[in-house]
């Protein structure tokens, strides 16, 4: 018997920060039922994060009652337990009474196995059926797996699950793990299947699962539209509607669409997720998909840099997620060290008791551009640029840190006085100022090498003591209005740019602390 366990709630919760809204919540719970979905993934069990009924995330059993509402016979419902990330004491989850979650997820690492099977008897004990999923578990040996089911079946929970983390696994792959379990699980184990789509692969390898005879009860993990971190995963109304074409007639496909249509799509426009080239990447370096997420964010190397970026991550480091591995391996690409200090004085000595005006690519330099020019005109500042060349006012020179801007500018530019950091490959040594990159860099990973904030940090250094910025508006959701000019527009996930903002307002109020730094065009930073 196959059946569908949908994650929207939870693994989508990755998109949105879980933040659907209370009575999204409960309204996506009930289409799911309506729809005649046999398991619904409410959400994470954790007590690591308040609680706020707003999103998905909840630190007992109790309150998941009044979300679910009126339970609907024959569906289950679950909650999640993510180990070392996401996670609550078993003791803490109150004795199962039938009017809450019928069923608890555990999540766990190789590092982690004791640790989940102790919880998961302890779940049991309570009367919970317990689903028990190896994170990437195509990361284990064939030796490892048997070790591990051997483990399993000694607590013989309610399911056990093959998980494609990394989304890499092809049809041959996901056929020798399910022989593999399937003929070591003891029988009346559920197995599982839960993948991610970062080589398209999700839906192909369901419906190969679901031509395999075999005796066992399948689950397969899906999400409404797909939603899910990266490149999202099976989508819910795909893997229904097949079912129901080719197998029996059992689901209702309109309330998923109404869900996708009254609930995610809005989200979807502000923060998309699906395939993708980095998470192709990711997939095809069997790497965890926030490697490439990271360095798709920074918006300042091609993908024939993250490509190579990505093969330098050490095996070990590969199945889990570490943020300052990945950014010291990017920071290292990008520190090609000069001797810049003949080029520092002579910035200095060009500088020296001007103001300087500093303009960035924000929307208001079109929309504010009088205030600009009657400023010019009277205080007739050093102007400089940022990342690109600023045709309506005539620039004195043009800060880049950016590869990628920096080769779209010299397509189309001839340009006397660029500045640049020594991570730019450049030819044209004669008229450029090249500083070295790592002296510019911050501390906060978010904005380590934002262009504004270097040369912000550039011009302290110089001791300028007036600084002035226009165009620094802040990034807003909606992210086509982010710049003057559409084709600057990216792809950086909003939840990425909501830290940006914050940690950039927080870096330039201190840097005012050092010297005097003034908008002259709207901006977020702007202190209130």
């Amino acid at each position: 018997m196959i059946k569908i366990l949908d994650c929207t709630l939870r693994d989508g919760g990755y998109i949105n920060d879980f933040r659907f809204g209370k009575k999204i919540i409960s309204s996506i719970i009930s289409k799911l039922g309506e729809s005649n979905i046999e398991m619904i993934e409410c959400g994470f069990l954790s007590d690591m994060v308040k609680y706020d009924e707003d999103r998905t995330f909840f630190n007992s059993t109790d309150i998941i009652k009044d979300i679910i509402g009126i339970k609907k016979k024959n569906i289950l419902y679950i909650g999640m337990i993510a180990l070392g990330e996401k996670e609550i004491a078993g003791d803490k989850i109150s004795l199962y009474d039938g009017a809450s979650i019928d069923a608890i997820r555990i999540t766990f690492h190789k590092n982690e196995v004791n640790k989940g099977i102790k919880l998961c008897s302890q779940l049991m004990e309570k009367g919970y059926k317990i689903f028990m999923q190896p994170i990437g578990t195509s990361s284990y040996s064939d030796e490892e797996l048997i070790g591990l089911i051997k483990k399993i079946n000694k607590i013989n929970p309610y399911a056990f699950a093959i998980v494609d983390t990394l989304g890499t696994m092809y049809q041959n792959d996901l056929m020798h793990l399910f022989y593999l379990f399937d003929h070591n699980l003891n029988k009346d184990i559920v197995l599982g299947f839960h993948s991610h789509n970062n080589l398209q692969l999700s839906f192909s390898n369901a419906q190969t699962l679901m031509q395999i005879y075999t005796k066992r009860n399948i689950v397969i993990d899906t999400s409404v539209f797909g939603m899910g971190r990266g490149a999202g995963n099976l989508c819910t109304e795909l893997l229904t509607q097949y079912i129901n074409e080719n197998i029996e007639q059992r689901y209702d496909v309109i309330p998923l669409l109404e869900i996708i249509d009254d609930y995610l799509s809005p989200v979807f426009s502000k923060t998309p997720w699906g395939y993708s080239v980095p998470y192709y990447l990711s997939a095809t370096h069997n790497c965890h998909p926030n490697y490439a997420s990271h360095l798709l964010n920074k918006q300042t190397i091609s993908v024939k840099i993250i490509d190579c970026l990505l093969k330098q991550i050490p095996n070990t480091e590969r199945a889990v997620y570490n943020k300052t591995l990945i950014e010291n391996i990017y920071i290292a690409h990008q520190n090609r060290t000069v001797n810049d200090t003949e080029i520092l004085t002579q910035l200095a000595e060009k500088f020296t008791n001007k103001s300087i005006l500093v303009i960035a690519p924000g929307r208001s330099i079109i929309e504010e551009q009088n205030v600009i020019g009657d400023f010019i005109y009277k205080t007739q500042p050093v102007i400089i640029s940022v990342n690109f060349g600023y045709t309506n006012i005539k620039t004195d020179y043009i800060f880049i840190s950016n590869a990628k801007r920096y080769e779209m500018f010299c397509d189309n530019n001839e340009f006397t006085n660029l500045i640049l950091t020594s991570n730019i490959q450049t030819n044209k040594q004669e008229c450029n100022f090249i500083v070295n990159y790592s002296s510019l860099l911050n501390d906060n990973p978010s904005i380590s090498d934002n262009a504004g904030m270097m040369l912000l940090k550039l011009l302290v250094h110089l001791n300028v003591n007036k600084i002035y910025l226009a165009g620094f508006d802040g990034f807003s959701e909606n992210k086509s209005t982010n710049y003057f000019n559409n084709e600057m527009v990216n792809t950086v996930d909003f939840e990425e740019l909501a830290i940006k903002n914050q940690s950039i307002k927080t870096y330039i109020d201190k840097l005012k602390q050092q010297t005097d730094i003034q908008f002259i065009t709207k901006s977020i930073y702007a202190s209130v």
